[in-house]
């Protein structure tokens, strides 16, 4: 009787510390109103945080367009449960421009900010003091260190990478980044709320690029390497792999689509760690389009051109 109280004692404590409700996240952009966009969507209450009052409000205006193209696909031309769907999601996201008072009763919070080291550390030394104890704490960075963001903080045990994909509300990965500190009870929590959240969830260790990314930019570099060198043209090169390995885009087509700029900021970022390492050598025809303001899609001219 004794051993099934302390057994009962113990799951019960455990599934409480595990359960995530409250969602604290740091950025608006297209990643971090994302996330919020699909907490919000399956129950979470979320505190979305922008530096101002203008870009807070471009945020939510991008949440409720993309909450409502969600509404009308399921529910048609009800249009009584459509607006119904958009209020109570809408109503589970508010904004705020105070980090600290903003995980003040956070059970989780993800950072979607820039991809800068210092301006990341700065940012979670100061949620560290803010944040009860019970805040998890995670990075949707895409190419920095997670055990190196984790630095500063005291609470490495409840830290993680919690890597989503572009756009969030339509892409089903998310990649859980494990550091050595991280203890299972964090783990299991992050298993448990991503899948909460309708995604397919993918374990790995703290390595440059996770998964995806540490096959992907090397791919699309390589690719780039093999038109420098005169091997076949970026057209030829994007329709061998399309119609010969059943990508439904070319890896020069995706590296203007990503965006050169990120492109070559990753590169030069895991190489800069990892000079030995010939996969993360910066391309030079990537560093001159970049250098020309010519980042890909965004700009209407990359390695293609694009109209705007």
């Amino acid at each position: 009787m004794t051993n099934f109280a302390i057994l009962k004692r113990a799951f019960s404590t455990t599934s409480t510390r595990n359960v995530i409700k409250n969602v604290t996240v740091i950025g608006g952009g297209l990643m971090g109103s994302g996330i919020a966009q699909v907490a919000a969507q399956n129950g979470n209450h979320v505190t979305l945080v922008e530096v101002n009052p203008e870009l807070l409000k471009k945020a939510e205006a991008s949440i409720s367009t993309n909450v409502n193209r969600v509404a009308k696909k399921l529910y048609k031309d009800d249009a009584s449960a459509t607006q119904k769907f958009v209020d109570a999601v809408r109503g589970r996201i508010q904004g705020s421009t105070d980090p600290s008072g903003a995980v003040q009763d956070a059970d989780l919070v993800v950072e979607a900010i820039v991809e800068n080291m210092d301006i990341k550390h700065k940012l979670f030394k100061s949620l560290d003091s803010a944040a009860p104890p019970k805040t998890l704490f995670a990075s949707n960075t895409s190419s920095l260190s997670i055990g190196e963001i984790a630095s500063v903080v005291n609470r490495k045990d409840r830290f993680g990478g919690l890597h989503f994909f572009n756009p969030v509300p339509v892409m089903k990965l998310l990649e859980i980044v494990r550091i050595p500190e991280q203890s299972e009870e964090t783990y299991q929590a992050f298993l448990e709320w991503g899948k909460s959240i309708g995604k397919a969830c993918v374990t790995c260790k703290d390595t440059p690029g996770f998964i995806v990314n540490r096959l992907l930019v090397p791919y699309i570099a390589e690719a780039i390497r093999m038109m420098e060198r005169g091997v076949a043209s970026p057209k030829d090169i994007d329709t061998a792999m399309k119609l010969g390995a059943g990508y439904p885009m070319g890896p020069i087509e995706l590296a203007d689509y990503v965006g050169l700029d990120t492109t070559s900021a990753v590169l030069n970022g895991w190489y800069k760690k990892y000079p030995d390492n010939p996969l993360f050598e910066p391309c030079d025809s990537t560093q001159k389009l970049v250098s020309q303001k010519k980042l890909g899609v965004k700009t209407g001219e990359g390695y293609y051109k694009y109209n705007k």
